[in-house]
């Protein structure tokens, strides 16, 4: 519910619709980049090459969309601003109320080793750590669920050290990927996605052949 996500926020941040509407998160998970990316760049369906991962998911969402004919379905993406330069929505923050994923940050941690060093928070997953992304946020304005109950994120990195490793390597040493395997997961991402992801985004369409 959309009242979930407003209650953890400023109301600089707060989505602009009662607190009982319906919204779900999407996630993209390892699979993504050959069951989704790779036909969708096949398909030739980038007229106008920007980014083919934000294309891929604007172009599924909006299939989605399509889906519902009769309702008004707000569509929201975690690479979208507003004029103001404010994200349009939290990402990691809708995963968290929503019960997607967990977002470990800095009061997580009970003795904070780093002072006034400035520490990014990171959603793990349960299943696929970091391998995973958050994409986008679809919200049915006209879909009000009162009765909806709140799942909690599953906690999976569950100890101080852990936690204390996590932001670590996030903060830290994130081009390495460490981060990604703080639990055990069931799934990650291929080489080639990790190599299209770790090129410059200038350089990734010679990866696609585009």
């Amino acid at each position: 519910k959309v009242g979930w996500y407003n209650a953890v926020l400023q109301p600089a941040f707060h989505l602009p619709y009662p607190e009982d509407t319906l919204a779900f998160v999407v996630l993209s998970t390892p699979a993504m980049f050959d069951k989704a990316l790779k036909p969708f760049v096949n398909k030739q369906q980038l007229k106008i090459i920007r980014d083919p991962v934000d294309q891929c998911v604007s172009h599924h969402l909006s299939r989605v969309k399509e889906k519902f004919p009769d309702q008004r379905v707000d569509v929201m993406f975690d690479y979208e601003m507003l004029p103001s330069r404010k994200p349009k929505f939290l990402a990691q923050t809708a995963a968290h109320v929503a019960g997607a994923a967990y977002y470990y940050q800095r009061k997580d941690v009970k003795l904070d080793p780093w002072g006034k060093k400035k520490i990014y928070g990171v959603c793990i997953h349960p299943k696929y750590g970091g391998w995973f992304a958050i994409r986008g946020l679809l919200l049915f304005p006209d879909i009000q669920v009162p009765f909806l109950e709140q799942p909690a994120p599953v906690d999976c990195v569950s100890t101080e050290e852990k936690r204390i490793e996590l932001l670590e390597q996030f903060n830290f040493h994130w081009q390495d990927g460490r981060y990604r395997d703080i639990i055990e997961v069931k799934e990650r991402y291929s080489e080639e996605q990790k190599a299209y992801f770790a090129t410059p985004p200038a350089e990734r369409l010679r990866l696609l052949g585009l």
